[in-house]
């Protein structure tokens, strides 16, 4: 596996969608990646792409050989949200295909989404997440995230509570905690890094 951390596409937006829809109950129309992707100054989008062609077994590597096509690249495993206003940064949105799921994927992108938001000046992180989702939480209170408030309903699909949660970037401290952690996810899951220290395409 070849990964890849790069700024979400207009091109990646099937992909996204495909993998929304089978995370979340309410999931965000193509519409609104293509509005975040293509016209929003404060959205930094981004995907983990699996850039290493599928192994192939069986009659669909004989057909491969017969025909001589190429199996398809740049398969999108894990993907975010960000938007930084100010001093803020909010963390809209990150999931992954749930055929790779517990694979780490999703830290990176997380992890990710924290670098790039000190390195464009922010003070602090936001983020929701459902009361009951404590997978989530887990991976949050290990970056230090911490509840900061509970939003009533605030899930429509069933009314459920979310969790406000934040992390202060402006503790030094907590950014050479990061730094560390940042370092070991590159150790256990390797990938390129084009995101964090990238400027952004602007649309």
């Amino acid at each position: 596996m070849s990964l890849r951390l790069r700024y979400m596409t207009l091109a990646d937006i099937t992909q996204v969608v495909t993998i929304d829809r089978e995370a979340f109950l309410t999931p965000w129309s193509a519409h609104s990646y293509s509005y975040e992707v293509g016209e929003s100054s404060y959205s930094y989008m981004v995907v983990l792409e699996d850039n290493a062609p599928p192994v192939l077994t069986g009659w669909k590597r004989f057909i491969r050989s017969f025909n001589g096509s190429t199996p398809p690249r740049g398969t999108v495993v894990s993907y975010g949200g960000l938007w930084n206003i100010m001093d803020e940064a909010h963390i809209s949105t990150i999931a992954s295909r749930h055929d790779v799921r517990g694979k780490g994927y999703g830290e990176v992108v997380l992890a990710a989404m924290i670098r790039k938001s000190y390195i464009l000046g922010a003070a602090y992180i936001v983020l929701e997440v459902r009361v009951s989702n404590t997978v989530a939480q887990n991976l949050y209170h290990k970056y230090e995230f911490e509840v900061y408030d509970t939003k009533r309903k605030y899930y429509r699909d069933n009314n459920e509570d979310a969790y406000d949660m934040r992390l202060d970037l402006r503790d030094s401290a907590i950014r050479s905690r990061f730094e560390e952690r940042y370092t070991a996810i590159q150790q256990r899951v390797p990938f390129v890094d084009q995101y964090t220290n990238t400027p952004r395409p602007r649309p």
